[in-house]
């Protein structure tokens, strides 16, 4: 079982009440399966949705929020300990660190930028932990799409999107990260 599960998400619920409903879910799932949230440190939007859903169901939540969030008021000072950094490379650093696996949640541009650098570090073989897409109400389905489409276009390998989790169900994509086995990653190291 990963232990420790690192979800990036949106510091604000977005349009959905399907957005907030399922971090409830996934943070409620967390707590139940004893795992440990890792994330952002927020206390706004799914952020602070999902780490008062662990907390609320006896669970532990780390959080790393750098300096300059910490003075905009938007840390989280409930959750079981919060890490202050100097700077968003910091922060990304210290997820990294942390974390046995990689949950995406539907989220804006810090998202998708917590998003691909792990999955990129994965591809280049800096580490091998399991990086997942949680697609209430389909979230992410057009940018899918996308990377089909840089599948089809050589930019992709086709093995690796294959590495790619996505469910749109909690219990399902924990499950599926539980499962996940390494496969083809170490085309960059040389032998």
């Amino acid at each position: 079982m990963k232990k420790n599960i690192c979800v990036f998400c949106g510091a604000s619920e977005g349009s959905l009440i399907e957005y907030r409903i399922q971090a409830e879910q996934l943070g409620k799932s967390l707590a139940m399966q004893n795992r440990r949230l890792i994330y952002g440190g927020g206390n706004k939007g799914l952020m602070g949705i999902i780490a008062n859903a662990v907390l609320a169901h006896g669970g532990e939540v780390i959080g790393v929020i750098p300096e300059r969030l910490v003075q905009a008021e938007t840390a989280h000072n409930g959750i079981t300990r919060l890490e202050v950094v100097e700077n968003m490379h910091q922060r990304k650093a210290r997820l990294s660190e942390l974390a046995d696996g990689f949950i995406a949640m539907p989220g804006g541009t810090g998202t998708l930028e917590e998003l691909f650098e792990v999955w990129t570090g994965m591809q280049i073989g800096y580490h091998e932990k399991p990086v997942a897409l949680f697609n209430p109400a389909q979230f992410w389905q057009h940018m899918l799409v996308f990377l089909q489409h840089a599948v089809d276009q050589g930019f992709i390998r086709e093995s690796f999107y294959k590495t790619l989790i996505v469910s749109d169900q909690a219990d399902v994509i924990l499950q599926e990260i539980d499962n996940f086995i390494p496969k083809d990653l170490q085309r960059w190291i040389k032998k």
